[in-house]
């Protein structure tokens, strides 16, 4: 098989060789740069890959990706793309060629969106961005996806031996992804993701009644029936409540929340949290056990990553102890320091309910 990296650029001189170092298993890597300042062309030139400047004017990434996309040898089997601050798993070519067949059309492999401050993988989930050549586009001005109108039937094959990391850099802005999605919305209306994901941006904009109108809007569309996105949805909206000040109506969607997706961690933990802040422990107590009876995390990009570390077990600790439960309190705590062990704040509640349990009331 031919097979071709393809990415688009833009004043990413500083990741240049380490995302060509990871891509270099591929045939041939192809760039579309759109407008940089900095050396990213030429630095990419100089070690090999073929290399094109465009502008698309108004800037949407859709229309960048499919022009990155027909850069691509036509004699290309499989297209790969990344962006040039992410970075393969050595001996992806391998895996992907082991894994692929004649029915495939695109791959599914891990993702990991972002790391803890110790190099700890964080947020993962699976993406499909490697591709048949011939039979994709990109559709959406921001979060675009592939849109697949070949003759054979879709398939997607699962490679979990492959892992792309994500390292972005942290300091360039994201300014245009409001503007965008609010043009998505407005050319198809109808796209229950690109309502989710405008809500959700909305309410990282604190922009909280934005968030909740369109978050309700999302949950009404016909197209909008995957029960973890609605999930999703509904704890945003009890977030947004919960930062107003109504936690009357935050409590509301917390639990519905729960009642759309009970296999699911997130909404048990997000309202494990809400009923420690109003120092309902019980509710507390009852929500986090549930949680940890769910043992498989998600490999789509609903998960959040800390139903997956120690707050579970934290949480659990600081109700027990607010309910005088010390012996759970404490088991809690340390099952809690075992993943966090750097956590001062753990390790003084450990104290704490040492004393508590030495000289009891």
């Amino acid at each position: 098989m031919k097979i071709a990296v393809y990415a688009i650029a833009k004043n990413e001189e500083k990741f240049v060789e380490r995302w060509y170092n990871s891509m270099k298993e591929a045939d041939e890597i192809f760039v579309c740069d759109t407008g940089s300042k900095d050396n990213t062309a030429e630095k990419l030139e100089c070690l090999g890959a073929k290399v094109k400047r465009i502008n698309i004017e108004p800037w949407r990434f859709d229309r960048a990706r499919n022009e990155s996309l027909e850069f691509v040898d036509e004699d290309v089997d499989i297209c790969v793309c990344t962006d040039l601050d992410e970075v393969f798993s050595k001996g992806w070519r391998r895996e992907l060629e082991k894994h692929w067949n004649s029915e495939a059309t695109r791959a599914s492999y891990n993702y990991i969106w972002d790391f803890d401050e110790k190099g700890k993988a964080r947020t993962t989930f699976n993406i499909e961005k490697i591709h048949l050549r011939h039979g994709f586009k990109w559709v959406h001005p921001v979060h675009e996806v592939l849109q697949y109108s070949g003759e054979k039937r879709d398939s997607t094959v699962i490679i979990d031996s492959i892992t792309l990391s994500h390292y972005p850099d942290k300091k360039k802005s994201r300014a245009q992804y409001l503007p965008l999605l609010e043009l998505s919305v407005k050319e198809n209306p109808e796209d229950d993701r690109n309502m989710h994901y405008l809500g959700r941006e909305y309410m990282y904009k604190n922009e909280y009644g934005k968030a909740i109108k369109t978050l309700k809007q999302h949950l009404k569309l016909k197209r909008a029936v995957w029960k973890d996105e609605r999930c999703a949805s509904m704890r945003y909206i009890a977030r947004c409540y919960q930062n107003q000040g109504n936690n009357l109506q935050a409590y509301k969607w917390y639990l519905r929340s729960i009642a759309e997706a009970p296999y699911l961690r997130e909404p048990y933990i997000e309202t494990g949290l809400f009923a420690s802040e109003i120092k309902n422990y019980e509710l507390c107590i009852f929500c986090v056990n549930e949680a940890l009876k769910i043992k498989s995390k998600p490999k789509s990009y609903i998960n959040e990553y800390y139903c997956w570390d120690s707050t579970p077990y934290d949480l659990l600790s600081v109700a027990y102890y607010n309910t005088k439960q010390y012996n759970l309190a404490k088991k809690y705590a340390y099952l809690a320091y075992s993943i966090d062990k750097e956590n001062e704040r753990i390790i003084n509640n450990i104290k704490l309910i040492n004393k508590k349990i030495q000289k009891p009331e």
